[in-house]
């Protein structure tokens, strides 16, 4: 495994991470402990969780993953192992906290506090944003459109100086955002440049074969501004691995369990995954390692966040690490990207 420095930061962590969100729903403590071990056995030093996890999420099992991590690391006595990333959550979702619910400092040293808690630990690496408290798009939504009206959003100075008492106070080391545009991570580089802000070390948005849309603008942020991309979804809820291709339901999948998660099943999300699927098996690979591979291989990703639920699924995903793809496959890979563009955004 590789390590990487995260931005400008003091922290490196593997070039693959652990995500942790079906924890708690899809996943018993039993095999999150398994997975947990697995992946420090073969070298992942970086965990990624949340306040808001497990997904889907519900109040039963709000910060139930956390819980389950604050559990490992007690048993295993191996948070100095651990290179560990959570998120405080944005607007929506009510039962968290009393509403508002903002990225002001009542609501991030509450979710701060709880996450610590929960997570039997008095700092966490790298604290993420969970997703802009303004209006933007994200979550699915491909171009902005502006609303007049939204205008009593935290100023992200002020939010800024919350988490630089927190790094002060040793609760966090870096910060970061999730699900964040072009202008919101300028946004926070420019303050943090003139105020002496803590300065964001990453940005944690979907990246994978049927949404490259963070290379349109936030590539290039990443690379000229060493604010690289830690990738989510870069299966796309699994479908990359094409095993819902023709209608296909496989037993405990996520998609399957949660029907509401349409985002890479629309018809164009299904066509493109079936070309992409074609070409790996054409060249003799396995869909999900090809994707996972294309991921790992861009320049502006420091690490790329895999899930799985089994530990077959784990294994394959660690795997394909070690893949390399072919300048012929990457060729073919952008014809086919360049006929059907960011089919799930």
């Amino acid at each position: 495994m590789d390590f990487v420095t995260l931005g400008r930061s003091d922290i490196k962590v593997s070039k693959v991470s652990l995500g942790t969100m079906t924890w708690g729903q899809q996943n018993t403590q039993e095999d999150a402990f398994a997975q947990m071990d697995m992946a420090l056995e073969r070298g992942i030093n970086f965990f990624d969780t949340a306040e808001l996890y497990s997904v889907p999420p519900k109040a039963e099992t709000y910060g139930a993953t956390e819980k389950i991590i604050g559990n490992w690391f007690s048993a295993r006595n191996a948070r100095d192992k651990v290179i560990l990333a959570s998120k405080v959550s944005g607007p929506g979702l009510d039962y968290m906290r009393d509403l508002p619910r903002k990225h002001d400092r009542r609501n991030i040293e509450a979710a701060l506090d709880g996450s610590l808690k929960r997570l039997q630990t008095d700092y966490i690496d790298l604290y993420y944003l969970h997703w802009p408290e303004r209006s933007t798009n994200y979550f699915g939504k491909l171009g902005y459109e502006h609303d007049i009206l939204d205008v009593n959003w935290t100023p992200l100075e002020e939010t800024l100086s919350v988490l630089a008492d927190a790094q002060k106070a040793g609760k966090i080391r870096a910060v970061g955002v999730s699900n964040e545009t072009p202008w919101g991570v300028m946004k926070f580089l420019e303050i943090a440049g003139r105020s002496g802000l803590p300065r964001i070390a990453g940005v944690q948005n979907p990246y994978n074969l049927l949404n490259r849309s963070y290379e349109i603008g936030l590539a290039e942020i990443s690379m000229r501004e060493d604010c690289p991309l830690l990738a989510y979804s870069p299966l796309g809820f699994g479908t990359l691995s094409g095993k819902y291709l023709g209608g296909k339901k496989p037993i405990g999948a996520r998609i399957t369990l949660f029907d509401s998660y349409k985002r890479y099943t629309k018809p164009l999300a299904i066509k493109a995954t079936e070309r992409y699927a074609s070409l790996a098996q054409d060249h003799g690979l396995d869909p999900a390692a090809m994707a996972l591979a294309f991921v790992n291989a861009q320049p502006f990703v420091a690490s790329n966040i895999i899930g799985a639920t089994t530990m077959q699924q784990l294994t394959s995903n660690i795997d394909a690490y070690e893949l390399k793809l072919s300048p012929e496959i990457i060729l073919a890979i952008n014809e086919i990207h360049k006929e059907i563009p960011n089919p799930a955004p």
